[in-house]
């Protein structure tokens, strides 16, 4: 998929080198979609700041630069049916979409859902459907996947979602309680789900250097200059539960979609 490019975003690329990105079509990515068109109004000023930004309903944007590692985590060579738990906005949907041959995105929030979907159509990204609906329990009717990226925290992988990855597929996930999550890399295996010792940034919480710190407990909205000054990457809040129109797995999915 192609799209302007817009020189604001070299800040986020830039950012994304610094933690060890090297894969020219995620960064290409990173170049050509405006962040800006993906975050509420007042804060379009800190769209190109490599930093969180609060959303809707309590809720915060990942920071670019670990999104784009969690995407790295996927190795994604543009044929993957992909899975994201967590749309929020769909800045990250939106560099999957450019990334992947198609995206299936749940979010449990309406009011996310509702702009998310205009934000996609605004940038004429068609290959995306979004969901509404429990995160934890994937989009079955969808599956198998090729890879699934979860946004939100949880203490372990929900076995919906091990259930829903084609074997040899992967996963990326923040796993552990609020405040003591990890970002994981995981992949299927004949065995089971497995941690992915191949990635680089196993285990990183996704600090600057590297280091393994407390990220900041998914939940809590801060303003994003806070965000800056603890230097933490945060993902956005739990996906589970929420206001579901019709329960997905026992009837058909509830779905707005991008895509005609």
């Amino acid at each position: 998929m192609t799209g302007d490019l817009f020189p604001e975003a070299d800040n986020l690329v830039q950012a994304a080198r610094e933690t060890g990105i090297r894969d020219e079509r995620l960064l290409g990515a990173l170049r050509a979609t405006p962040r800006a068109g993906f975050v509420p109004a007042r804060y379009r000023a800190l769209a190109y700041l490599d930093e969180p930004i609060p959303i809707a309903n309590g809720q915060t944007t990942t920071q670019p630069s670990l999104s784009a590692r969690m995407i790295d985590g996927l190795a994604l060579t543009g044929n993957e049916h992909v899975l994201e738990v967590g749309t929020g906005l769909a800045f990250q949907t939106a560099l999957l979409a450019r990334l992947a041959a198609d995206v299936v995105s749940i979010e449990m929030w309406p009011q996310l859902v509702r702009q998310a979907r205009r934000n996609l159509a605004r940038q004429s990204i068609r290959n995306v459907e979004l969901c509404l609906g429990d995160g934890s329990r994937g989009v079955p009717d969808r599956a198998p996947y090729d890879a699934i990226l979860v946004s939100a925290a949880f203490p372990d992988v929900p076995p919906p979602l091990i259930e829903q990855l084609r074997l040899g597929g992967r996963l990326v996930q923040p796993i552990g309680p609020g405040g003591e999550e990890q970002v994981v890399s995981f992949q299927r295996t004949a065995s089971g789900l497995q941690p992915d010792r191949s990635s680089p940034w196993l285990g990183s919480s996704g600090c600057t250097d590297g280091t393994a710190t407390r990220p900041e407990p998914a939940y809590a909205e801060q303003p994003p200059a806070a965000a800056r000054a603890r230097g933490r990457r945060r993902s956005r809040g739990p996906a589970r539960g929420g206001l579901v129109e019709k329960p997905l797995g026992d009837t058909p999915s509830t779905s707005l979609a991008v895509r005609e």
